[in-house]
């Protein structure tokens, strides 16, 4: 049997890194960890091949090769997806379709063959043990969740890693929290279920056995979920294994609360991370209560997260406007608070209600639905009726844009990071891709792009006054020339 797994490819967004990735060299952030982690739940027997999109293009050959294709998505790629099964249909190659896109949306697509949906090591046995028989079925679903230990080493060896800035692992799945516009906890569940220690000390090993040497993403949509187990277990783990392999660092998501536990910080530090995302969304109180983040109320905001930043974990933040109880205050209340935070990769969208989560079923009862959420954090739509008007809301949307990713006031909020930033003493491996993209910087930020003196004026400042600190400067100023790129799309 020849597997062919396809990754469709992303627009260009927020978290793509699109313009960005031209700096080093590289066609894609993050490899398509669902897939590659599937391929090893197909029999060994299979042959399987990889096709990301983002990557490389999906030809003909691939598809007369193949007996099946699978297919796994976001809602994001929900155009990409529509383009790959006509693609396959075409060429008479039947389709199994998982992941979120599918589970939450599975009636949007009538022509795929099987959907295999939920967590994969739940039903995607069914699915094999019936194609085993010679009678499939149509649909595979399960309200049960997996628990992880089930899950196998991703097939690595599939990807073409050289092409790929970061790698992706996955540490454990579900959220204590149920935030009103998030869908986690309906695709993973309350409960926090966690891979062993062992198991992820063991894929790291093959990674670096596979000549890994640059940055790994925990994928986890808070990894702080079960904060005992990583306090006794994982970060131990981790600490222990990079005394070994020293060099790779990590960066992933978590709640805020854990500036609540600075000893918690620390070990995170200690054991290699370096980044965090927060979904902080709104300095607005009621807003918080509506949205039930119960976790980021009742807090000066800006001193939490500086807080974390002085302990040596750069904060990536996520921002929401459009929430019933925001006024058009809040537009200047958010450029506020993201300046003064000093959160430069700071990802603001306007509200949406994406399937699954209380908020689409609240406003769908409510009548305030327009169509489906694009999943584009910052593509300046929404679909549901916000209680601002709309044209008010656009229009201050595109004002938080320019007030925070315009030249001057982002290189100014780099300085401000910089200053508050104590980073850890370990550093990553130095690549090839790192001088090409300091030199690339010079010409395209230095030379050719308006506000070229505030790029000049931020290295010279960071030279004299952190100096250590120069890399770091230099991978913000690239991530502002991709966040400008999109930003201007969105803003149009």
């Amino acid at each position: 049997m020849n597997i062919l797994l396809i990754y469709p490819k992303f627009p260009d967004t927020f978290w793509s890194f699109k313009h960005a990735l031209e700096f080093v060299g590289k066609k894609a952030a993050f490899p398509p960890l669902g897939l590659i982690t599937v391929a090893a739940m197909l029999p060994p027997a299979w042959n399987k091949r990889l096709v990301d999109a983002n990557v490389r293009r999906l030809r003909d050959a691939d598809l007369k090769w193949a007996d099946y294709a699978f297919v796994s998505a976001m809602a994001v790629q929900r155009k990409a997806v529509l383009h790959i099964l006509d693609q396959c249909k075409a060429a008479g190659v039947k389709v199994v379709a998982g992941g979120p896109l599918f589970t939450v949306s599975q009636e949007l697509f009538p022509d795929v063959d099987h959907l295999v949906l939920n967590e994969a090591e739940q039903t995607l046995p069914l699915f094999l043990q019936d194609l085993e028989r010679g009678h499939a079925k149509r649909v595979y679903t399960t309200p049960e969740f997996a628990a992880l230990h089930q899950t196998p080493q991703p097939l690595w060896e599939l990807l073409e890693m050289r092409r790929y800035a970061s790698m992706a692992m996955q540490f454990s799945r579900g959220c204590p929290f149920n935030c009103d516009f998030c869908n986690v906890t309906t695709l993973f569940g309350h409960r926090v279920r966690m891979k062993s220690a062992a198991q992820i000390t063991a894929e790291l090993d093959r990674l670096h056995a596979l000549g890994w040497r640059g940055e790994v993403f925990f994928v986890d949509d808070n990894f702080i979920g079960n904060k005992a187990f990583l306090r006794n277990d994982l970060l131990p783990a981790l600490i222990a294994w990079r005394k070994k392999n020293p060099g790779i660092l990590f960066f992933t998501e978590v709640s805020l609360n854990l500036a609540d536990d600075p000893a918690l910080v620390r070990q995170m530090v200690e054991a290699g991370f370096t980044k965090v995302f927060i979904g902080i969304e709104t300095p607005n109180e009621d807003s918080l209560a509506e949205c039930g983040k119960s976790q980021n109320r009742n807090r000066d905001l800006v001193a939490t997260v500086k807080s974390i930043q002085r302990a040596g974990l750069q904060v990536q933040g996520g921002f929401i406007v459009g929430f019933d109880h925001d006024r058009p205050s809040i537009f200047q209340r958010q450029i506020d608070f993201i300046q003064k935070s000093g959160i430069v990769t700071a990802m603001v969208g306007l509200l949406q209600a994406p399937r699954g989560t209380r908020l689409y079923a609240r406003l769908k009862a409510a009548g305030r639905l327009q169509g489906d959420s694009t999943g584009d954090n910052v593509d300046g739509t929404t679909n549901i009726v916000p209680v601002m008007s709309l044209e008010t809301l656009k229009a201050g949307y595109k004002r938080i844009l320019d007030g925070i990713y315009a030249p001057d006031p982002f290189y100014r909020r780099i300085r401000t990071f910089l200053r508050e930033y104590n980073p850890p003493k370990v550093r990553g491996h130095f690549q090839r891709g790192h001088l090409k993209a300091l030199l690339y910087s010079f010409f395209k930020l230095g030379l050719f792009e308006r506000g070229r003196w505030a790029y000049w004026k931020l290295l010279f400042w960071t030279q004299f006054h952190r100096p250590r600190l120069i890399p770091d400067a230099l991978v913000l100023a690239i991530y502002g020339y991709h966040f400008r790129k999109v930003c201007q799309k969105s803003a149009r």
